[in-house]
């Protein structure tokens, strides 16, 4: 139901899980533990899920909390459960305790944060969109007005579609290249003539670095190469399906 990361379990006072797709109710192309609150999977599928993975975390169904995502670098600050609609935000940190920060994807980086000793935690959904707008960066700075410290922050990448996995065309390489000539490096020929393969994870990993971060860890694992445990959009792409569901990543102080 849950992939944990080595190195955050060893911080103190910390709960968090990268789901997967195994231990919950939906059923069909959604099978079986959506947390996608923009899916169109039934509403009470979803919910139970949820419930499922707020449990997991320890704390109430209603604490498990999501932002509507936009791949932009904008970061929420998180006091407790909305009141109202979700805010639009590709992240959130929080220093409240008994809130658990939800982040939802299917390819894109999941990314959990935190500076145990400040007691900050945070969490954002890094797509190639995010993380080439500054979201890693808006996220660290959030936390730093929190109290964190960024060269204390640890940050690690859950499931995300790899490099073997992720061909681009020639326009999404030139926008990364005519940024800085150097991102060059995160691209290899693909089969196709004038295609590429972008390794995401590797980018985000240099965001990270660029945002000073004491210390980065990718988990290595590829939603796309892997559907027994994870969602992947790319994958549902290929095959024509209707929609997908979405992995849940978190984080709580606890």
């Amino acid at each position: 139901m849950l992939i944990s990361s080595p190195d955050l379990a060893r911080e103190t006072g910390l709960r968090h899980a990268f789901f997967t797709r195994e231990g919950g109710v939906s059923t069909g192309i959604y099978a079986s533990l959506n947390g996608g609150l923009g899916s169109r999977d039934e509403r009470a599928a979803v919910s139970e899920n949820r419930a499922r993975m707020a449990k997991a975390l320890g704390v109430e169904a209603g604490n498990l909390v999501s932002v509507h995502q936009i791949h932009s670098p904008d970061v929420a600050v998180v006091t407790g459960p909305w009141l109202g609609e979700r805010p639009q935000a590709d992240a959130m940190v929080t220093v409240a305790h008994g809130v658990a920060l939800g982040i939802s994807t299917a390819d894109c980086g999941p990314l959990l944060f935190a500076d145990a000793e400040a007691c900050v935690v945070g969490a954002a959904h890094a797509g190639w969109k995010g993380a080439f707008g500054g979201v890693i960066g808006a996220t660290v700075i959030a936390m730093e007005k929190l109290g964190a410290r960024r060269e204390r922050i640890l940050a690690v990448l859950g499931p995300t579609i790899s490099a073997a996995a992720y061909e681009v065309g020639p326009e999404f390489a030139e926008r990364f290249k005519a940024e800085n000539p150097t991102f060059s490096r995160f691209f290899t020929a693909s089969e196709r003539p004038a295609h590429w393969m972008f390794d995401l994870p590797s980018f985000i990993a240099h965001r990270a670095q660029e945002a000073g971060i004491g210390r980065f860890v990718d988990m290595g694992l590829c939603t796309y190469g892997d559907e027994r445990r994870f969602y992947s959009y790319r994958r549902t792409t290929h095959r024509g399906e209707a929609d997908y569901g979405r992995l849940i990543s978190a984080i709580a102080l606890g």
